[in-house]
Protein backbone atom coordinates (compact mmCIF):
# COMPACT_ATOMS: atom_id res chain seq x y z
CA UNK A 1 0.00 0.00 0.00
CA UNK A 2 1.50 3.53 -0.52
CA UNK A 3 0.91 6.25 2.09
CA UNK A 4 1.09 9.77 1.68
CA UNK A 5 2.83 11.85 4.38
CA UNK A 6 4.08 15.31 4.84
CA UNK A 7 5.06 17.78 7.46
CA UNK A 8 2.82 20.54 9.17
CA UNK A 9 3.33 23.06 6.75
CA UNK A 10 3.19 20.79 3.28
CA UNK A 11 6.89 22.01 2.44
CA UNK A 12 8.40 18.25 3.14
CA UNK A 13 5.97 15.42 1.00
CA UNK A 14 6.74 12.15 0.60
CA UNK A 15 5.07 8.94 -0.67
CA UNK A 16 6.12 5.16 1.37
CA UNK A 17 5.16 1.99 0.50
CA UNK A 18 4.07 -0.42 3.49
CA UNK A 19 1.77 -2.73 4.52
CA UNK A 20 -1.98 -2.34 5.13
CA UNK A 21 -1.34 -2.82 9.10
CA UNK A 22 1.57 -0.92 10.30
CA UNK A 23 3.45 -2.15 12.73
CA UNK A 24 5.69 0.96 14.42
CA UNK A 25 7.74 1.39 17.02
CA UNK A 26 7.94 3.91 20.51
CA UNK A 27 11.02 4.68 21.04
CA UNK A 28 12.07 5.87 24.60
CA UNK A 29 15.26 7.12 23.29
CA UNK A 30 16.04 10.79 24.67
CA UNK A 31 15.52 12.15 21.00
CA UNK A 32 12.45 10.00 19.96
CA UNK A 33 10.44 10.45 23.38
CA UNK A 34 10.71 14.49 23.26
CA UNK A 35 9.32 14.32 19.40
CA UNK A 36 7.03 11.82 20.07
CA UNK A 37 8.15 10.12 16.88
CA UNK A 38 6.37 6.82 15.85
CA UNK A 39 8.38 4.80 13.56
CA UNK A 40 8.17 2.87 10.73
CA UNK A 41 11.56 1.94 9.32
CA UNK A 42 11.55 0.94 5.61
CA UNK A 43 13.94 0.19 2.52
CA UNK A 44 15.44 2.90 0.74
CA UNK A 45 13.55 1.53 -2.29
CA UNK A 46 9.95 1.90 -0.15
CA UNK A 47 10.54 5.81 0.43
CA UNK A 48 9.85 8.54 -2.41
CA UNK A 49 10.36 12.18 -1.54
CA UNK A 50 8.01 14.37 -3.54
CA UNK A 51 9.09 17.45 -2.89
CA UNK A 52 10.68 19.69 -0.46
CA UNK A 53 14.40 18.41 -0.03
CA UNK A 54 15.32 22.30 -0.77
CA UNK A 55 13.17 22.60 2.87
CA UNK A 56 15.11 20.04 4.87
CA UNK A 57 18.14 21.03 7.14
CA UNK A 58 19.85 18.08 8.81
CA UNK A 59 20.45 17.25 12.84
CA UNK A 60 23.17 14.84 13.72
CA UNK A 61 24.51 13.90 17.22
CA UNK A 62 26.98 11.58 19.27
CA UNK A 63 27.88 9.22 16.53
CA UNK A 64 27.11 10.96 13.46
CA UNK A 65 25.53 8.13 12.05
CA UNK A 66 21.24 9.22 12.11
CA UNK A 67 20.51 11.83 10.10
CA UNK A 68 17.23 13.69 11.54
CA UNK A 69 15.61 15.73 8.52
CA UNK A 70 13.49 18.50 9.46
CA UNK A 71 11.70 21.03 7.72
CA UNK A 72 13.55 24.59 8.01
CA UNK A 73 10.08 26.17 8.09
CA UNK A 74 7.86 24.25 10.54
CA UNK A 75 10.24 22.16 12.32
CA UNK A 76 8.70 18.81 11.89
CA UNK A 77 10.63 15.82 11.48
CA UNK A 78 8.47 13.81 9.45
CA UNK A 79 11.46 11.15 8.05
CA UNK A 80 14.99 10.47 8.96
CA UNK A 81 18.08 8.22 8.08
CA UNK A 82 18.21 5.60 11.29
CA UNK A 83 21.35 4.79 13.37
CA UNK A 84 19.85 1.24 13.62
CA UNK A 85 19.05 1.34 9.80
CA UNK A 86 21.26 3.75 7.93
CA UNK A 87 20.44 1.50 5.01
CA UNK A 88 16.92 2.44 5.14
CA UNK A 89 14.42 5.14 5.85
CA UNK A 90 12.30 6.11 9.72
CA UNK A 91 9.08 7.35 8.44
CA UNK A 92 7.09 8.99 11.54
CA UNK A 93 3.71 7.40 11.33
CA UNK A 94 2.17 10.56 12.68
CA UNK A 95 3.00 12.30 9.66
CA UNK A 96 0.80 9.60 7.39
CA UNK A 97 -2.48 11.48 5.83
CA UNK A 98 -5.02 9.53 6.25
CA UNK A 99 -3.46 7.39 9.25
CA UNK A 100 -3.71 3.59 8.42
CA UNK A 101 -6.59 2.20 8.83
CA UNK A 102 -4.92 -0.71 11.67
CA UNK A 103 -1.55 0.92 13.78
CA UNK A 104 0.15 -1.63 16.10
CA UNK A 105 2.53 0.57 18.58
CA UNK A 106 5.28 -1.83 20.13
CA UNK A 107 7.50 -0.17 23.03
CA UNK A 108 11.48 -0.26 21.69
CA UNK A 109 13.83 0.33 24.26
CA UNK A 110 15.79 2.78 23.00
CA UNK A 111 17.70 3.84 26.41
CA UNK A 112 19.59 0.70 25.64
CA UNK A 113 20.03 1.12 22.53
CA UNK A 114 23.09 -0.47 21.99
CA UNK A 115 21.63 -3.86 23.21
CA UNK A 116 18.51 -3.36 21.33
CA UNK A 117 19.39 -2.15 17.97
CA UNK A 118 19.89 -5.25 16.01
CA UNK A 119 16.46 -6.06 16.49
CA UNK A 120 15.51 -3.66 14.35
CA UNK A 121 17.64 -4.36 11.15
CA UNK A 122 15.31 -6.58 9.52
CA UNK A 123 13.22 -4.04 9.06
CA UNK A 124 15.20 -2.35 6.31
CA UNK A 125 16.21 -5.43 4.29
CA UNK A 126 14.47 -5.82 1.06
CA UNK A 127 11.53 -8.18 1.17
Amino acid sequence: MIYRGSCHCGAVRFEVEAQEKIISQDCNCSICAKFGFLHLIVPKSKFKLLSGEDSLTTYTFNTGVAQHKFCKTCGVKSFYIPRSNPDGIDVNVRCLDPQPKELVVEKFDGRNWERNAAGLKHLSEEQ
